[in-house]
């Protein structure tokens, strides 16, 4: 990815929903195959003091954008989330991070079902940390690529 498509993928993934925008998501890495993401805290508390859950669920669901648009052809796929589930282990109380990565060989081998089924399911799990490296939650997450359909 050159960096000026890694800008705009910043951006976009930064500013291109409302919700997330507010919540003040940031994009701490990203490259082809991985990402790593922080929501911070503020203004993401609820009303115990602790990090808002559906900031949590934000956070496990953002990387499906990010991977994907840094690891597949934009022109001929897109993603949507057939699951996400979440386990909250433990309060969250400072910034939180997450890192997701998928293989070379797995996104060829999505790749290669999407081209011949014109779909093709995938997933991974992945943990949300605090500042000091303490799991706060684990998410499983599923998507589906699909092939845009020619007009």
């Amino acid at each position: 990815m050159s960096e000026e498509m890694k800008a705009k993928t910043i951006e976009a993934l930064e500013n291109g929903i409302p919700f997330v925008q507010r919540s003040g998501i940031k994009v701490l890495e990203l490259e082809r195959g991985y990402c790593k993401l922080m929501m911070p805290y503020e203004p993401n508390i609820n009303h115990v003091g602790m990090m808002y859950a559906g900031a949590l669920f934000t956070l496990a669901e953002i990387p499906g954008g990010a991977i994907f648009v840094s690891t597949f052809d934009n022109a001929k796929f897109f993603p949507i989330v057939r699951n996400l589930e979440i386990k909250f282990v433990k309060p969250a109380m400072t910034d939180i991070t997450v890192e997701v990565r998928l293989s070379e060989e797995d996104a060829v081998e999505i790749a290669a079902r999407a081209e011949a089924d014109g779909k093709a399911n995938y997933e991974w799990d992945c943990e949300l940390k605090n500042a000091d490296g303490e799991v706060v939650s684990v998410a499983t997450c599923k998507y589906q690529m699909r092939v845009f359909q020619k007009k």
